[in-house]
């Protein structure tokens, strides 16, 4: 399978880890991948999350499991190889802790906007890149959840107002992340918002 720019590529091993073995290309993988999101935005819908219970290490596991669990055996699941990006595979559980304590820390005392919060957060979970592979779209639901269940406000768009230009919205996201590592996430919040 080939993999597009800014796509994580995966181990040997990983893609053994591939539940449906009549998938042959990139666009049959990215359909059933598709598919299992959408089933897990709908188990979201009918939830109430408290913070505590959305930052918890158990939900950021399970909402992973839901979104790739019918495609990928190791859904839910922190990588156990290295990648060109992310943390350590070690360090993946520390970071995690690290961030879960610091956005309730967020919350808990208003230190930012709500937009601001989940961006924040979407961006430090991405870039902990905890599993082989479903990081962006993971970290961008988990900022839906942010902004939707705890503040109550509208969903981010994620660039979908043009969604006939999916390549130059590819672009505009990984160009946003890239400004965001060097700490700049106006773009990443124009794009969210998009």
């Amino acid at each position: 399978m080939d993999n597009q720019p800014g796509q994580t590529p995966l181990d040997e091993d990983e893609k053994e880890g591939l539940l449906i073995t009549t998938i042959i290309n990139r666009s049959e993988l990215d359909e059933f991948e598709q598919k299992n999101i959408e089933e897990a935005i709908q188990w979201t819908l009918g939830r109430k999350l408290k913070p505590t219970t959305l930052f918890s290490e158990a939900f950021i596991l399970q909402l992973h499991y839901r979104m790739y669990g019918q495609v990928w055996a190791w859904a839910g699941s922190y990588r156990k190889t290295n990648k060109n990006i992310g943390v350590d595979k070690w360090q993946i559980p520390v970071a995690i802790k690290t961030l879960l304590d610091d956005v309730l820390f967020w919350v808990n005392n208003q230190t930012m906007s709500p937009e601001t919060i989940a961006i924040h957060f979407k961006h430090r979970l991405v870039s902990i890149h905890c599993f082989a592979n479903g990081n962006g779209r993971h970290s961008r639901l988990m900022a839906d959840l942010i902004i939707s269940k705890v503040y109550g406000q509208t969903e981010f768009s994620w660039g979908s107002a043009n969604p006939k230009e999916a390549d130059l919205q590819r672009d505009q996201y990984l160009q946003a992340l890239r400004a965001a590592d060097k700490g700049d996430m106006s773009l990443l919040m124009d794009f969210a918002k998009s």
